[in-house]
């Protein structure tokens, strides 16, 4: 019962620290970066886009979505409802993305950032069909998720990750589900050496669970040295590169239904 009260406690203190820094820290800035880099090519002049942000959190990654048009937030966790709320305007729906509570062929783009590993999602399929169910012909999902379960730590346990992916095991599960995959990169490679240490050092040298978030903000200046490395994947995406390992799997896939146009009849 006490481990309960103290992992609730503890997820709580997880939302409250996003809401107070996604907007500025380097992390989210340089997540949302990457993400430019691959719907840029297709929406960088769209402005009518009907978009669901799928497990929205606190809703910093739908206001960076507001770029390409109407941003929808889903979360089903009751302080994603309490912090997110005001910045969406009350376009936010509590519910879980096993079951969108949306009609069919609804949505443009669907985007998902570290959603589907948790433990609330026991089997990305019905997510990914649901997504997939939701989607305009022509339209998109974008998803990222936490790469390679040899990278588990303490911090996973304390956000409820049930598995980690690679690009290979990415592209499976969107094929699986009937989508094109149009790009798959794994992201925050140059600074890969930094959590891959930590997580090392982490099994080598064993200490209590962690008490504070791991998303607390560095020292100002740390906060902005560490923006560049993620800034250049994000040229590097936006040229059309790929990066060969990483921290997470960025993956951009069409829906595979086909656009239907009405033919013109031929003049006479």
């Amino acid at each position: 019962m006490l481990d309960a009260v103290v992992g609730e406690r503890m997820e709580r203190i997880e939302y409250e620290v996003m809401t107070a820094v996604e907007l500025d820290h380097w992390w989210y800035g340089g997540m949302r970066a990457l993400a430019a880099a691959m719907l840029d090519p297709f929406y960088a002049q769209r402005r009518d886009l009907r978009i669901l942000d799928a497990g929205c959190g606190t809703g910093g990654n739908a206001l960076f979505l507001q770029r390409y048009g109407c941003v929808v937030g889903l979360d089903l966790a009751s302080e994603a409802m309490e912090f997110g709320g005001a910045r969406l305007d009350g376009r936010l729906t509590r519910s879980s993305v096993l079951e969108l509570p949306f009609a069919n062929e609804c949505f443009d783009l669907v985007t998902s950032f570290d959603v589907l590993y948790h433990q609330d999602v026991p089997d990305e399929q019905v997510a990914l069909c649901e997504t997939r169910r939701v989607l305009r012909p022509g339209g998109r999902v974008l998803i990222r998720l936490p790469a390679y379960e040899f990278l588990r730590s303490k911090h996973d346990r304390m956000v409820h990750t049930r598995r980690r992916y690679t690009a290979a095991t990415t592209r499976e599960l969107l094929a699986t589900a009937g989508f094109i995959v149009e790009r798959c990169s794994y992201c925050m490679s140059l600074l890969f050496p930094l959590p891959l240490t930590l997580r090392l050092l982490e099994r080598v040298l064993p200490s209590d669970e962690q008490a504070t978030s791991a998303m607390t903000p560095p020292s100002r200046l740390a906060n902005n040295v560490l923006r560049w490395p993620l800034a250049l994947e994000s040229a590097w995406l936006s040229m059309g590169g790929v990066l060969p390992f990483g921290l997470s799997v960025l993956c951009l896939a069409h829906c595979g239904k086909i656009e239907h146009v009405i033919p013109q009849r031929r003049k006479k």
